[in-house]
């Protein structure tokens, strides 16, 4: 579960679209009711590095014709490729030149919500602590992942050993209210702009709860990476940190080792929640809408093929390229924090 990106970002590929008259054609069939599609073209995220990507999902192609041929379609080719960015996949799916986008953030999702539609979220290993309120998350007990599996993550707004960090911690271990006084009289380290749990739904929480975007925040710093982060929130260099929710275990070990503290980083005099933000989606896959053979009957058996496949043991090794571990039915609702969030740092660019 972690971090991901979420301004802009999209699949960058071209679909081959399926004439209607074949489609028709197939579908009256004296001999068969099945259909066949040409060329289905499915365009991956580049989340990660695009090579291991390719080779990962090279099975795919095969798995997915096996299986929609189960649900009543022939496809004659699957064409893989990873788009250029996250942006290129958006396009690309607006125009229908791209049929499937695979592991997109909900906020791409949301930058294209009229041209595309969700068909499945993915899956990830639950976490032992999900709570929205963050004095629940300040019993000293390490966070770490369950045998249950999860369609959204939270970002947690932590503070570190510093006496302002302390300080706001005490306030919410207390059971009072944080004030924007407060959070604003703090040093925030903050990730790039792009990033869901270091930026963006932060700044959505900020907005919610006290009508200030991150951007009103008059002592922040911008942090390269997590690690960078919580080595600045061990040296007192920085008070608070937006972080992904299960990323103290990730660090647990540098924080006694690397970054030179003596304590637990689950101690509470080393770090606290003080907030934490509304689910941030999974990654989703999305289908065009501007596509003649994404119909809805074959969307349901593009949807059924996904996630049978993600419970095999070839597919269980496809998806893990993104660290999925299956996937479930979704619609546009479930992504309403997504657009939310995408809307709030619309209007802050203008």
């Amino acid at each position: 579960m972690k971090k991901q990106t979420i301004v802009k970002t999209v699949f960058g590929s071209a679909a081959v679209l399926l004439a209607a008259t074949t489609l028709a054609a197939c579908s009256s069939s004296a001999n068969s009711n099945s259909k066949e599609i040409k060329d289905l073209k499915i365009s991956f995220v580049p989340s990660k590095n695009p090579s291991d990507i390719k080779v990962a999902t090279a099975p795919l192609g095969n798995l997915l014709k096996s299986e929609l041929k189960k649900q009543g379609y022939t496809v004659d080719k699957v064409d893989i490729s990873v788009g250029t960015n996250f942006e290129a996949v958006g396009e690309a799916l607006s125009s229908g030149s791209a049929d499937v986008g695979y592991g997109v953030p909900g906020t791409t999702y949301a930058l294209y919500q009229n041209d595309t539609d969700v068909l499945l979220t993915a899956t990830r290993a639950a976490l032992n602590k999900d709570f929205s309120e963050p004095a629940q998350w300040n019993d000293g007990t390490p966070t770490a992942t369950t045998n249950q599996v999860a369609t959204t993550y939270r970002s947690l707004i932590l503070v570190g050993p510093s006496a302002k960090g302390q300080e706001l911690a005490k306030k919410i271990n207390g059971g009072q209210k944080l004030t924007w006084s407060d959070l604003n009289s703090a040093k925030w380290g903050l990730s790039s702009t792009s990033s869901a749990a270091g930026y963006v739904y932060p700044s959505l929480w900020l907005d919610q709860n006290f009508g200030h975007p991150v951007t009103d925040l008059k002592n922040t710093v911008q942090i390269d990476s997590y690690g960078t982060g919580f080595a600045r929130l061990a040296a007192g260099q920085i008070d608070v940190l937006p972080v992904y929710a299960d990323a103290r275990s990730d660090f647990a070990s540098s924080w006694t080792t690397t970054y030179g503290q003596k304590t637990s980083i689950w101690d509470t005099s080393e770090t606290d929640v003080i907030a934490v933000t509304p689910g941030i989606n999974n990654d989703a896959i999305l289908v065009s809408k501007n596509d003649k053979i994404m119909t809805s009957s074959f969307k349901t058996a593009l949807s059924n093929a996904l996630i049978d496949i993600s419970k095999t043991s070839q597919g269980k090794k496809v998806i893990a390229v993104y660290s999925h571990t299956g996937y479930q039915s979704a619609t546009a609702a479930d992504y309403k924090n997504a657009v939310s969030a995408m809307n709030l740092m619309n209007k802050q660019s203008k």
